[in-house]
């Protein structure tokens, strides 16, 4: 444990202690010179070891993450090794967890849970995006700072890995149990980005019914089990994403996102809406037809009507007894149909 007090490599002093997981601990630290806070977090050798992760490692993958650029990720400047630690050094993130909302303020609502998830598909895609692809493996509201502007930024990257394709499976079994996808722990294959969308599901289903998947029973049920309120669409897309085949799975972060945007198409109630407006339409639609249909009926109707008037009344003016009754029949006739006059 660090000293709260103490200055490390003769830079950052120690302020206070702001956070502790199962093999670090974070601090925050103030650079006196540059006079900027940091946040600098302690992984202990021993911990370390006991959990199959070399610190060899742990320096190899901080390293690579130096050269992320992402707002959802924070910048890492620096990686000190001191005495029986490994310190990283990083931007110092205010804000809390999304597990410390979820625990004071139970349930999150529904639209604010979607916005988050939009933005972890977004850092996520990026770091699948890296050549070799990096897998994060720990996904969870623990991990995840909401800062006051509402964006959040992911903040521990204890466990991840780039993808070796030349590799069947990881090396090591990582992540936390009720998150993590079944192909984390062994036996399953390597953890490849559909790994990081099963947390993302997981992740989700805790946000929004409050229900952490660490704890026993150890399960994921339907969201609308515990909230009908909940969306369809939204159940829909964690049942997708936590599917225990990854091939069942989105296949990319992408994916998920283009599901998330358009949640509400994917919502029985939406779909009963569009239905509604659907049978409406035709049902004006066959109005419309029927209407058209009888006035061109009536319209024939009453044209042969009026020709079989002025038939009748040419023959009758042929018939005339007198010129005086053929002239009148045919004036009749010329009234009746004036087109009909040659």
């Amino acid at each position: 444990m660090l000293e709260i007090g103490s200055l490390i490599d003769n830079k950052y002093k120690i302020l206070n202690k702001i956070g502790q997981g199962g093999m670090s601990v974070v601090y925050l630290a103030m650079n006196e010179r540059a006079n900027k806070q940091w946040a600098i977090k302690e992984i202990r050798k021993d911990a370390a070891a006991a959990s199959e992760i070399t610190m060899a490692s742990i320096k190899t993958e901080t390293e690579m993450l130096k050269n992320l650029s992402h707002p959802n990720l924070p910048s890492i400047v620096d990686i000190i090794d001191h005495e029986d630690s490994i310190l990283i050094v990083m931007d110092y993130v205010e804000g809390n967890t999304l597990s410390k909302a979820v625990n004071e303020y139970g349930p999150q609502p529904q639209e604010y849970v979607i916005e988050w998830a939009k933005q972890l598909c977004d850092v996520l895609g990026y770091l699948h995006s890296q050549n070799p692809p990096i897998i994060y493996r720990d996904l969870k509201p623990g991990n995840i700072m909401l800062k006051p502007d509402g964006t959040i930024v992911l903040i521990d990257f204890g466990t991840a890995r780039q993808y070796k394709q030349e590799n069947l499976e990881d090396t090591t079994c990582l992540g936390t149990r009720g998150y993590a996808a079944p192909e984390q722990f062994g036996g399953h294959g390597q953890t490849d980005a559909r790994t990081d969308i099963y947390c993302l599901g997981t992740t989700i289903y805790h946000l929004v019914t409050g229900k952490n998947p660490s704890e026993p029973p150890y399960e994921i049920r339907n969201i609308r089990y515990w909230n009908e309120s909940l969306s369809k669409g939204l159940e829909q897309i964690v049942a997708k994403c936590t599917q225990l085949d990854p091939e069942k799975r989105y296949q990319s972060c992408n994916e998920v996102l283009y599901a998330l945007e358009h949640y509400n198409e994917l919502d029985e109630t939406y779909r009963h809406k569009e239905k509604v407006k659907l049978g409406i339409f035709m049902t004006t639609a066959f109005l419309s037809l029927a209407a058209a249909i009888g006035s061109f009926s009536c319209y024939s109707y009453g044209k042969h009507v009026q020709q079989v008037n002025h038939d009748k009344l040419l023959e009758d003016a042929s018939r005339g007894a007198t010129a005086a009754d053929s002239k009148e029949a045919l004036i009749d006739s010329i009234a009746v149909y004036p087109s009909q006059v040659d």
